[in-house]
């Protein structure tokens, strides 16, 4: 792994460390040390600190030689990278040990010229190639022409008791409202994930600047998501803010530990992605929390949330949009809030069945572990071997 913090990635290792845990293996997590170390570690996992996110080539082949000693003694039977900057340290070991390795697939890398499209490519270069959607899967087909044989779909789970709307108080959802300085009447609608630019935050910024000329009145963007402070995006997003005379309707709100109470709090929850990111656990949640989503075409594919016209309107758990067009992401805001009451409950409701019929975590287990035995011929099918698996 880069690192244990709070991306898709991060929160991937975790799941997939409880996986192999409770099937009764002994997964290895090797990454820089982050806040989900203690759920690494509580999972199941042995955490093992190394210096994974790094491009730099002579930390990547320091890494590579930490991972083939790692490899050899404790008689690994696979390595299974979550990262670029590791995957490639992660593929000198497998070669020098001949170890089977995995990669997966999270979002869609950007590749802005030929040396990117290098870099990314050692995320196909593994004996499989973990997608965690279809969207994602397709791409990846498309870009390097990996055969179909070596891409396997393994969607994310969720934890269906943590995020279930009827297990969050009254006293949550306005400790929430309070938190935002809104009120009851207020309608929020909810963007989740880092302040990065593939993100879309600028497109919605503007979507709320359509919304307020267009008259709309007693609405709420609230931003919450991790603001690392690597690049100028933020503050870039507040000069938009200014620039757009929308301070007023857009916050940018830190971090929150409830998300289930932030969901029941919202409205509806918007992702305005302008690439491809492949399966966002924020969007399971919502509709976990029964939210109606509005989404770009870039945000989530058809097997993630059902919209028109893949599927009729009373099968829909959210709106869809073209990425990157604010006016159309303000028209379709505009659709979802002229909808009857009744009518966006029941897209929420068909969301909640949807998540717990399509994304149960233990369909998700067992289907990795499948793949793991896969992988390994069979060796990592016996819960009773003493196996270890580096993430």
């Amino acid at each position: 792994m880069p690192a244990l913090d709070t991306g898709a990635a991060d929160a991937g290792a975790v799941e997939l460390t409880r996986i192999l845990s409770n099937a009764g293996h002994q997964p290895i997590v090797a990454a820089r040390a982050g806040r989900l170390v203690t759920e690494v570690t509580m999972a199941g996992g042995e955490f093992v600190a190394l210096d994974t996110d790094s491009t730099n080539p002579v930390a990547i082949l320091r890494t590579a030689a930490t991972l083939v000693r790692l490899l050899r003694e404790r008689n690994c039977v696979a390595i299974h990278a979550l990262g670029r900057a590791p995957a490639w340290a992660a593929w000198i070991a497998a070669r020098v040990t001949r170890k089977p390795m995995l990669t997966s697939w999270y979002k869609g890398f950007r590749e802005q010229n030929v040396f990117k499209h290098h870099y990314n490519r050692v995320m196909v270069a593994g004996d499989r190639v973990v997608a965690v959607s279809e969207q994602l899967a397709q791409l990846i087909n498309d870009r390097y022409g990996t055969p179909w044989e070596r891409i396997a779909v393994v969607p994310l789970s969720i934890d269906l008791a943590a995020f279930d709307p009827g297990a969050v108080s009254h006293d949550r959802i306005e400790t929430m409202r309070r938190a935002w300085g809104v009120t009851r009447d207020t309608r929020v609608f909810l963007v989740t994930g880092r302040i990065l630019r593939r993100k879309g935050h600028h497109t919605v910024v503007r979507a709320a600047q359509r919304l307020k000329e267009r008259g709309l009145t007693n609405f709420l963007f609230v931003f919450v998501g991790e603001d690392r402070g690597r690049t100028h995006y933020t503050g870039e997003l507040w000069d938009l803010v200014l620039e757009t005379g929308t301070v007023d309707v857009v916050r940018m709100a830190a971090p929150v530990a409830d998300m289930a109470a932030a969901y029941a709090a919202a409205t509806a929850v918007v992702s305005a992605a302008i690439q491809p990111e492949g399966l966002q656990r924020a969007l399971l949640e919502a509709q976990a929390m029964a939210r109606p989503l509005v989404v770009s075409d870039l945000a989530a594919g058809s097997e993630v949330v059902l919209s028109e016209p893949s599927v009729p309107a009373d099968r829909a758990t959210g709106l869809r949009f073209p990425a990157g067009n604010d006016t159309a992401l303000a028209a379709t805001l505009l659709r979802l809030l002229a909808m009857p009451d009744a009518a966006r409950r029941a897209m929420g409701q068909r969301g909640r069945q949807w998540a717990s019929s399509h994304f149960d975590p233990n369909a998700v287990a067992a289907q990795m572990l499948r793949l793991y035995a896969d992988v390994t011929e069979g060796r990592i099918g016996a819960p009773k071997h003493n196996v270890s698996q580096v993430n």
